[in-house]
C-alpha cells in the first residue's frame, strides 16, 4: 500500500501520545506501527507527530486526531495540558491534505464493535452486548486517567454514531454522609466540584486528602501512584478506603451515564487507571453501586458494566472514524 493511502492516527492524552498508521478496514491499525511519547518532551503536538512521521518513515496524505477536550470546530484546547491544536495548523506543517479532529471517548467509543471478545472483561453478571451492527444499541464510555473522559456509541441501521461529551464535568453528587463530608472538604479547594475532581489521577489523590482530614489520620501519599500501591498492600487503612471509595464512586457515575444517555445495552470502562483498578472493581463495591438507581435499579442490574482492555483503544477507534469518512468519500 503506498503512502497516500495510509492515514496517520493519534490518541493524545495529557500524559502520552500515541500514535500508529490505518491501511484499510481489514488492517486498522498497522503492524508494528504502534509508538507512544511524552508530552512533556514536546513543546507541541505537530512537533511530536512529525517526530512521529520521521522515526516511522511514512508520508500519510490525511489525519485523525483524538485528543482529551472540547472539539470546537477544528481546534481543541487540551483539558490537561497546555496546547491547542488547530487543525489547519497541524495539516500546514506536517504537509497533510487533511487533519480531523474527535475527542478521545468519541474514538474510546468507536472503537468498541472493532474490539473482540478478548479485549473485554464483564465486570458482573449481565454478558457483554454483541456490537456487530446487526441489532440497533447505545452504550456508553467512561474512563478515568489523567481525566474523566466520557462518551457514547449508536449504534443505526449498521451505522456507528458517536456522542462527543465532556461528561466526566458534571457536578459530583454525593449519596452518603462520608461523601457529603469529602464535598464539602474539596468545595472549600475548588469551588464547584465535578466527578473529574475525584475520578481521576489527580483525584485520588483529592479523595484520599479528603479522607485524610475527615479521619484525622496522616496524610502518608502524594501522588496517585502511592495511594494505589498503599491500598494494595494494605499499608494505610485510609488508602484502602480512597481506592475502594474510588471503585465505588465510578460505578454510581458510570450508572448514572446509562441513565443520562438511554445507555441500556451496557457502559464500558476504559482510561489509564483501569488496570490497577480492576481488582477493586471486580469487588462487589462498583457493581452495587451502580445498580443502586432507585426506582430503576432492577433496569440496571440487567445493564452490562465491561472493562475494555486492549492497550490501543483510542488509536483503533480513530481508525474506525477515518475509515467511517474514507467510505463516505
Amino acid at each position: 500500500m503506498s503512502d497516500a493511502n495510509l492515514i496517520l492516527l493519534a490518541d493524545i492524552g495529557a500524559t502520552n501520545l500515541r500514535f500508529a498508521l490505518c491501511e484499510s478496514a481489514a488492517v486498522p491499525l498497522r503492524a508494528g506501527s504502534i509508538r507512544r511519547y511524552r508530552a512533556a518532551d514536546h513543546s507541541s503536538l505537530s512537533e511530536a507527530a512529525a517526530r512521529y512521521l520521521q522515526d516511522v518513515g511514512a508520508r500519510p496524505s490525511h489525519a485523525v486526531f483524538a485528543i482529551a477536550g472540547r472539539v470546537d470546530g477544528c481546534e481543541v484546547k487540551i483539558t490537561n495540558l497546555p496546547w491547542t491544536v488547530s487543525a489547519a495548523e497541524v495539516a500546514q506543517t506536517l504537509g497533510l491534505d487533511s487533519v480531523r479532529l474527535v475527542n478521545d471517548f468519541a474514538a474510546q467509543s468507536r472503537s468498541l464493535p472493532l474490539l473482540q471478545a478478548a479485549d473485554l472483561e464483564v465486570l458482573g453478571t449481565p454478558p457483554a452486548p454483541l456490537l456487530d451492527g446487526r441489532i440497533d444499541r447505545c452504550v456508553a464510555v467512561v474512563g478515568p486517567g489523567t481525566g474523566l473522559g466520557a462518551g457514547a456509541l449508536l449504534l443505526r441501521g449498521g451505522q456507528a454514531i458517536v456522542l462527543e461529551t465532556e461528561g466526566g464535568h458534571l457536578g459530583f453528587a454525593p449519596g452518603t454522609d462520608e461523601e457529603d463530608a469529602i464535598l464539602h472538604y474539596l468545595r472549600r479547594e475548588f469551588g464547584r466540584v465535578s466527578n473529574e475532581r475525584l475520578l481521576c489521577g489527580s483525584g485520588l489523590v483529592n479523595l484520599y486528602g479528603a479522607l485524610c482530614q475527615i479521619r484525622t489520620s496522616p496524610r502518608l501519599a502524594t501522588t496517585p501512584e502511592r495511594v494505589m500501591q498503599s491500598a494494595l498492600d494494605g499499608s494505610d487503612a485510609t488508602a484502602v478506603r480512597a481506592v475502594d471509595l474510588f471503585a465505588e464512586l465510578l460505578g454510581d457515575v458510570a450508572g448514572d451515564l446509562v441513565l443520562a444517555c438511554g445507555a441500556w445495552d451496557g457502559v464500558f470502562l476504559g482510561g489509564g487507571l483501569l488496570e490497577p483498578l480492576l481488582p477493586v472493581l471486580r469487588r462487589g463495591g462498583f457493581r452495587a453501586r451502580f445498580e443502586a438507581k432507585g426506582r430503576l435499579a432492577a433496569t440496571m442490574a440487567r445493564t452490562p458494566t465491561v472493562a475494555m482492555r486492549h492497550p490501543n483503544t483510542g488509536l483503533l477507534g480513530a481508525a474506525g472514524i477515518a475509515l467511517d469518512a474514507r467510505a463516505a468519500r
